[in-house]
């Protein structure tokens, strides 16, 4: 079931169209990650949804209920959506139980009681009732955030950032336990970060935002195997371009030679193969023979700069490559490599 869904939206700032001709939908109990640059127009999405930016085409429409046009808008507060935002926005003058039930004001006590007490075993945070948010930790005050987002049942969860003031340690234990209790809720919720990692912890797809428009939405590994653009593939992690040498109805030929194409249609006008660096393999029985020109230790693995002996790979241009920790190489060695790819990914960098 579609809870929320968005059409054509176009939406201006100072004149200018940060949102051009966007849609979205998100089902029920669905969590989407907005991904992207600074700038980029994610914020004014989120704002868009929550009745804080006026739109200036299309429509979004939450459950049932057609909620913003261009010249009517539900107000903020009548729209049942909940919001988190990068600094909790918790405050700081009322006590934990007092924050959760600041939007119960129409329950009597006894509902207001009950429903605060909900929470914090939701949350996970019994008999912290009547301390104050400079009493908590950062992780902490996240938690009484999201009970107070969802004291009162929204039919959408907004989150700004929500686990950037969070440290390194905390934020993997966060993230999870604050997608469970959306998940045990069945609130679906709409999620703004810089962060992939973030996104792809944390969300059930992510869309990847272009100057105000979605350049692509999928699942993290879909995104991630199969992008559509090298915009989309350079945004998911380190990418490599290998030139393509000539293709064919069945194979590609690159600087590794020839790659079988299984099922696949490759244009013929492509001209690169986008190829992961955990898809190149260190395989001595290779014939395909590169020097390695400089290393870094990433922590889990080592990653590897080198150049193919006979100077075509990539046009000449060095190519990086990531390998486990336990393949350790030296400098100016020499190594046979090939590729295992389940997936071809080519693009025309002439268009």
């Amino acid at each position: 079931m579609t809870q929320l869904a968005i059409h054509h939206l176009t939406s201006q700032y100072d004149g200018k169209s940060v949102i051009k001709d966007l849609s979205l939908t998100l089902e029920r109990n669905e969590i989407v990650a907005l991904l992207g640059p600074s700038g980029c127009g994610k914020t004014t999405l989120l704002r868009a949804i929550a009745g804080l930016q006026p739109i200036t085409e299309g429509d979004i429409t939450l459950g049932d209920q057609v909620i913003s046009t261009p010249s009517k808008s539900v107000v903020s507060e009548k729209r049942n959506i909940g919001m988190i935002f990068q600094d909790y926005a918790l405050f700081p003058h009322l006590s934990v139980k007092d924050n959760i039930a600041f939007g119960l004001h129409k329950m009597s006590a006894t509902e207001q009681s009950a429903v605060v007490d909900d929470m914090l075993t939701l949350v996970k945070l019994q008999g912290y009732q009547s301390r104050f948010p400079h009493e908590l930790s950062g992780g902490q005050q996240q938690r009484v955030a999201i009970a107070r987002a969802l004291a009162y049942r929204p039919q959408l969860m907004l989150l700004d950032e929500p686990f950037s003031n969070i440290d390194s340690q905390s934020r993997g234990e966060i993230m999870q336990e604050m997608r469970q209790i959306l998940k045990k809720q069945q609130v679906p919720a709409v999620f703004v970060t810089h962060s992939k990692d973030e996104a792809f912890a944390f969300a059930d797809k992510i869309a990847i935002f272009k100057d105000g428009k979605i350049e692509q939405i999928d699942k993290g590994n879909v995104l991630y195997t199969t992008p559509t653009s090298p915009y989309v593939a350079n945004f998911m992690g380190k990418t490599n371009y290998i030139a393509i040498e000539s293709i064919t109805n069945d194979s590609i030929v690159t600087c590794f030679g020839s790659q079988q194409l299984q099922e696949q249609t490759i244009p013929v006008t492509d001209n690169v193969m986008m190829v992961r660096p955990e898809q190149i393999i260190v395989d001595e029985q290779s014939h395909y023979k590169f020097k390695v020109v400089g290393c870094i230790f990433a922590g889990s693995h080592w990653v590897y700069t080198v150049c193919a002996i006979d100077n075509k790979a990539s046009d000449g241009k060095n190519i990086t490559i990531e390998l486990h920790s336990h393949l350790l190489l030296d400098v100016d060695q020499v190594v046979g490599l090939s590729l295992n790819i389940a997936h071809i990914v080519t693009f025309n960098f002439d268009k």
